[in-house]
This record gives C-alpha cells, sequence and structure tokens, in this order.
C-alpha cells in the first residue's frame, strides 16, 4: 500500500504502483485541504470574479468570459479539444506512473477540483482501468497538455482503455470496474490537464530503469577486467579519495567487492609486466562514478517534481487567492532528463571500448580473436560488436539535448516551451540500449572468462556468471546471438544481476 498526499513519491513507490500493480491509498490530511481549495473556486462561482481557468476561456483566448450556463461545457471542451495526442501509446506502466502522479497533484489541494474526482483516479488505478495514451503531442508547456487530457478523457467516460483483448470504450472499462463516469465541474478539467506528469512518468521510469545499469555497468565491466586479466590496483581506495567525488568512491568501492577473492588476479600478480591498464578499464570509477553522480542529481529532481503543485492557475485555500503563473513549465525535467541522455550514452561508449578489446585480438590479452574457438572458421562476437557499434552510434544522435529547442505555440501566447516529453522519449530509447550494449559486453566477458578456466574470478564476478549460466548456454561456438543478447537485458531489467553489494536504488 502506498499513500499519496505525503511530500513526495520515490522512484522505487512509482515502479513499484507501475510494475507490480501496488495498491494507492489517499492519506487522512488530504481530504481537509482538497475540500478547503474546492471552496475558494466555489466563492468565486458566486461572485462576478474574473478568473483564469475557472470562467474564461484558455490560453490565447484567455481574456474572453464565460458565462455561468457555459462552465461545464467549457471543462468538458477542453477536456476533448487538448486530446489530440498521436503515436504509439505509452505503455501500461507509464500510464499507470501518469496516473498516480497526477492523483498526487490534486491531493495537494492546490488545483481546486473536488475530492471526488481525486477518488475515482485512485479507484482507476487500483482496479486495473488504464487509458490509451499517445505518446506524442506534449511539448512540456502548458505542461502535458495532450496526454493528460486522454487521462481525463477516460475520467468521463469517453476516449479508450485497455482491457485483456485489446482497446475498449472508456464507458465500458468503467463499467467494468463498477465505477461511473465523472461530470467536470468548473476548473476541473484544467486541473487535470496542467502539469509535468507524463514527463515524469515516463522519464521516471526511464530514470529507475538507468539507475539500475549503472550498477550493472560495473558488473559487466569487472568481467572484462577479469577476462583481459587486467588489474583493480586503480581501484585503489586511496585514488577515489583524494578525488573526493562520493560517485567515484561508491564505484570504485562496488568494483572492489565484485573482484574480492579473484584467483585469476592471483595467477598473475607477480609476473604482470603491464604499467597500466587502458582507461576504459582503469578509468571505470571516474566515468562511472560520474555517471552514478549525474543520475542521482536527475533523480532529486523528479523527485521534487512528485511532490509539485503543477497547475495554472493555483488555489492557495489559506490566502483565499487563486493566482496565475508558469509551474507546468517543464524546464527542471527537461534540463535533467537530457543531462542523464548524454551520461548514459557515454556509459555506453565506455562499455564499447571494453568489448573491442576482448574481441580485437591486437588488444584482448592472449584471448583468441574475436572469441572465437575456432577465428576464421567461426566469426565468433565480431558481429556482436559491430551491433553494439549500432546502438551507440543511434544513442549518440539521440542525445542531443531537446530542452535547446523551442517552437512557438497557442498564437504566441505560449511563446517557449520546453520540449520536456521529447527529452523523456529519447531517454526512456537510450536506456532500452544501454540495457542491450551492457548485455553484450557481459556475455562477451563471460566467453572470456571460459578462456581463463579453472581459475576462478572475483566472487561477485562468479555470482553474475553463474546468473548468466541459469537462463542461457555459453557461447563455445557460432550462433546466432540474437536471443541470448534479448535474454541478458531482460535478464538486467528483472534485477537478477543486481550483485547485492550495494543498494543500487
Amino acid at each position: 500500500m502506498i499513500e499519496l498526499g505525503k511530500p513526495e513519491i520515490s522512484l522505487q513507490e512509482l515502479a513499484e504502483i507501475a510494475h507490480r500493480r501496488a495498491t494507492v491509498s489517499i492519506a487522512p490530511e488530504v481530504r481537509p485541504r482538497v475540500d478547503a481549495g474546492r471552496q475558494v473556486i466555489d466563492d468565486i462561482l458566486s461572485t462576478d470574479a474574473v478568473v483564469y481557468g475557472v470562467n474564461t476561456g484558455f490560453g490565447r483566448l484567455a481574456d474572453r468570459r464565460i458565462s455561468e450556463t457555459q462552465l461545464a461545457e467549457l471543462q468538458l471542451n477542453l477536456v476533448r479539444s487538448h486530446a489530440v495526442g498521436v503515436g504509439q501509446p505509452l505503455s501500461i506502466a507509464e500510464t499507470r506512473a501518469m496516473m498516480v502522479l497526477r492523483a498526487q497533484v490534486l491531493s495537494l489541494g492546490y488545483s481546486g477540483a473536488r475530492y471526488e474526482l481525486l477518488d475515482l483516479l485512485i479507484e482507476m488505478i487500483n482496479r486495473g482501468v488504464h487509458p490509451i495514451v499517445p505518446s506524442r503531442g506534449s511539448v512540456g508547456a502548458s505542461g502535458d497538455l495532450a496526454p493528460l487530457a486522454h487521462l481525463a478523457l477516460a475520467l468521463i467516460g469517453e476516449g479508450q482503455c485497455w482491457s485483456d483483448s485489446g482497446p475498449i470504450p472508456s464507458a465500458d472499462a468503467l463499467a467494468a470496474a463498477g465505477l461511473t463516469p465523472a461530470v467536470l465541474l468548473a476548473k476541473e478539467g484544467l486541473a487535470l490537464l496542467n502539469g509535468t506528469q507524463a514527463i515524469g512518468a515516463v522519464g521516471g521510469l526511464a530514470l529507475h530503469r538507468a539507475l539500475r545499469c549503472a550498477h550493472i555497468a560495473d558488473v559487466a565491466g569487472a568481467m572484462t577486467l577479469e577476462a583481459l586479466t587486467d588489474t583493480p590496483a586503480a581501484f585503489d581506495p586511496r585514488i577515489s579519495e583524494v578525488r573526493k567525488h562520493a560517485g567515484q568512491i561508491q564505484a570504485a568501492l562496488h568494483l572492489r567487492e565484485i573482484l574480492f577473492d579473484s584467483e585469476i588476479r592471483e595467477s598473475h600478480r607477480e609476473h604482470d609486466t603491464r604499467v597500466q591498464d587502458a582507461y576504459s578499464i582503469r578509468c571505470m570509477p571516474q566515468v562511472h562514478g560520474a555517471v552514478r553522480t549525474a543520475l542521482d542529481h536527475v533523480r532529486s529532481i523528479l523527485r521534487a517534481e512528485t511532490g509539485a503543485a503543477t497547475d495554472n492557475p493555483l488555489v492557495f485555500a489559506t490566502e483565499n487567492e487563486v493566482i496565475s503563473g508558469g509551474n507546468f513549465h517543464a524546464a527542471p525535467l527537461a534540463y535533467a532528463l537530457d543531462y542523464a541522455a548524454i551520461v548514459l550514452t557515454d556509459l555506453m561508449s565506455i562499455s564499447e571500448r571494453r568489448i573491442d578489446r576482448l574481441v580485437n585480438p591486437d588488444s584482448s590479452e592472449g584471448l583468441p580473436a574475436f572469441l572465437s574457438r575456432d577465428p576464421g572458421v567461426s566469426s565468433g562476437f565480431m558481429m556482436a560488436h559491430v551491433t553494439v557499434a549500432a546502438l551507440l552510434s543511434e544513442a549518440k544522435v539521440l542525445a542531443h539535448p531537446s530542452s535547446v529547442d523551442s517552437v512557438p505555440t497557442s498564437g504566441g501566447k505560449e511563446d517557449h516551451v520546453s520540449m520536456g516529453m521529447t527529452s523523456a522519449l529519447k531517454l526512456r530509447s537510450i536506456v532500452d540500449l544501454l540495457e542491450h550494449v551492457l548485455a553484450i559486453e557481459l556475455l562477451a566477458g563471460w566467453t572470456g572468462l571460459e578462456f581463463r578456466r579453472p581459475l576462478r574470478g572475483g566472487r561477485g564476478v562468479e555470482t553474475a556468471r553463474a546468473v548468466l549460466e541459469e537462463h542461457i548456454a555459453p557461447v563455445t561456438q557460432d550462433r546466432s546471438l540474437s536471443a541470448d543478447i534479448e535474454a541478458v537485458a531482460s535478464i538486467i531489467r528483472s534485477g537478477a544481476l543486481d550483485s547485492g553489494l550495494e543498494h543500487w536504488e
């Protein structure tokens, strides 16, 4: 049971709701503040006051006064007209994350919506009523208008939802769950649409996967080090301590733990003539650690947003005021997710260099060319490295920041936007590419280890090898590796390769 209404939602909680269908509840203190916010709106409606979003048009049409008899039609038309998303729908997990993040905003009491609307949204989450939300159409200001409009459509019984057999009308999905569609009152359509919750959902779940990848990169890199009979001397804690970066210190510690008690290391400790290993091996703490530091920063931005009121206008019940502003602008998220995309692409880059050292006969330290047991007759991992090159090149294109772009909309009224949803979707794609690159490094590193038998690697390395062996056979001759790569990427996502030596979340 995960309770809404507290200051923030952690990425782990978001993932539990999204992927594992955790139940959501509402904290007792939520209702009084939601009711207080709604009372401010009701009081406005009893006067002649003109308030944006309550009794006016929207965007460029904000100067149009709407009569009392048209207020319900105004909110209904707002939802319908803004549901213009296109493209591949968000996954059910991403949709659930978006729903709970929007419910969290309503629970803060600044939206001016009735408690009943929040309660319906929570019941939809808990009963598995999942709107179909197209992934494209948001420019990240005024928030994620199009994706959230498709969510709002489902609440009023319009649009479509997912079922076990495919798309069905939302009215049917609500009825099957024993729920009644909402009838929107003044301000409530806008209360469902303004905000960054689609960006937060897609970006947050992608970041959750990315944090695991940063952890798994240590495991893959350590396995490569062992296969190459390189040295962990550069992971000495004194080196990281004088650099002072927390991420580097953490990564170096994790690498030392993974490599602890390695027979391979002891076999060449006294006779190794190499002074230093290549940067892709020696600098793992520096690069992997910098990735951790960057992702921790991004996580702090996303977590703060889970406790943010992102409506416009905002209702301040204590002061009995409604104030227009720009909290819907997703610049904080867009910048952060672009940052994550850049550092994860570089994490792929250093992994690609290690894979090259494993397969390249000029640098593989006695391993057969391309890890083939019969080079020439068989090609081994030659083409697997080509796949890595393709994935890395794609990630480099995707790493271009979305947040440096802006296209004015709404007749120039909304003249600077964040493009944050594009940042989130790009990050999701980069994480998927990264999982596959790390899968190939793990496969190649494991195959290289087999040429060092009967010597055993470090405890963490051998644990990872055993997990892989539970799911796929060792690569002893040429075969199609596509299924193996997909299998290892799935293992990474499942958490089965987490070393257990650090709390990656």
